[in-house]
């Protein structure tokens, strides 16, 4: 088997064991505070990290300017986004909640073309107007749960896909920084640990509560979907691209569905499901249109070069 079909395996991995995270992160919510929950689960991803640079690394590098670039990370891709997601689940079924997450890259795209002057392309926009269609299908259906208060949960998903682009924009700004993958990593789950420490040490709940399916979840989601998932993602980016990379995170939605009808008994109507359908299909889409956008100015930058 060669080394990229290994990795695609891997991949698949990781988008059923970010499928899982959701079922198990609902159950285990109640007994935790969301900001409580993401604050355990980082802390075993931050282990993870930990120990790989105590065994590969051994560089430590934190550069004082950087310190609030870090803790906007930690605030905006932890903090706010992981409140909005978890307190997203009181309203609407964790599956809606990733297809509403499914349209972060869209997002993107339009913040890079409104704000950042970037360019794309018409069938970006194309790709664009159906996934807003795939969405508008996936709440029409749910109208009569809009009307009766699950509107927060779709505000909060909304809001959660706003808060992780802010994420990837101030890690792109850190990235250019000098630092290296897993010093950026670490450094990110360092401040989030930090910063989040006080709020879960005094919201944790009695250690009569860590019961053993408790505990074995909190496991799961910090050494399991963080921490692996962590590894497996930045492989991915590495051997395929951050392309594929990104297409086979959104295809997250899919094991979400499967482990939530299995799980919390959660079941999808079949317009919720082909807006679901429309939603990734678009959104995959106009992600290769973007990099081929990328590729063909990369092109014609050297060529102009060269000439």
């Amino acid at each position: 088997m060669h080394a990229k079909q290994r990795m695609y395996l891997w991949m698949t991995l990781l988008v059923c064991l970010w499928g899982l995270d959701y079922s198990v992160s609902k159950q285990v919510l109640r007994v935790f505070h969301p900001l409580t929950l993401m604050f355990l689960k980082y802390t075993g991803g931050f282990i993870v990290l930990l120990v790989l640079k105590l065994c590969f690394d051994r560089k430590f590098v934190f550069h004082k300017r950087d310190i609030l670039l870090f803790a906007g990370c930690a605030v905006v891709g932890q903090g706010l986004y992981y409140y909005c997601e978890y307190t997203a689940m009181d309203y609407i079924p964790v599956s809606m909640i990733t297809i509403v997450l499914s349209f972060v890259p869209v997002v993107s795209i339009l913040i890079e073309r409104i704000f950042l002057g970037r360019r794309s392309s018409g069938r970006m926009a194309v790709g664009i107007l159906v996934s807003i269609i795939g969405i508008i299908l996936v709440l029409g259906a749910d109208m009569k749960s809009l009307l009766h208060g699950s509107a927060w949960g779709y505000l909060l998903a909304l809001g959660a896909v706003f808060c992780w682009n802010g994420y990837n924009f101030l890690t792109a700004r850190a990235a250019g920084r000098g630092y290296s993958d897993l010093s950026l990593s670490f450094n990110q789950l360092l401040c989030t640990v930090v910063l989040f420490a006080p709020y879960a040490i005094w919201s944790m709940p009695p250690a009569s509560d860590f019961t053993p399916v408790i505990t074995g979840s909190l496991i799961y989601l910090g050494l399991g979907s963080a921490g692996l998932g962590y590894l497996i993602l930045v492989a991915g980016i590495h051997q395929l691209g951050p392309t594929p990379s990104a297409l086979f995170a959104n295809m997250m939605p899919v094991p979400t569905a499967v482990f939530a009808w299995i799980f919390l008994g959660e079941s999808l109507s079949w317009l919720q499901i082909l807006g679901g359908v429309i939603v990734i299909v678009s959104t995959c889409f106009v992600i290769r249109e973007k990099e081929r956008l990328a590729a063909t100015s990369r092109v014609q930058g050297r060529h102009e070069a060269d000439g």
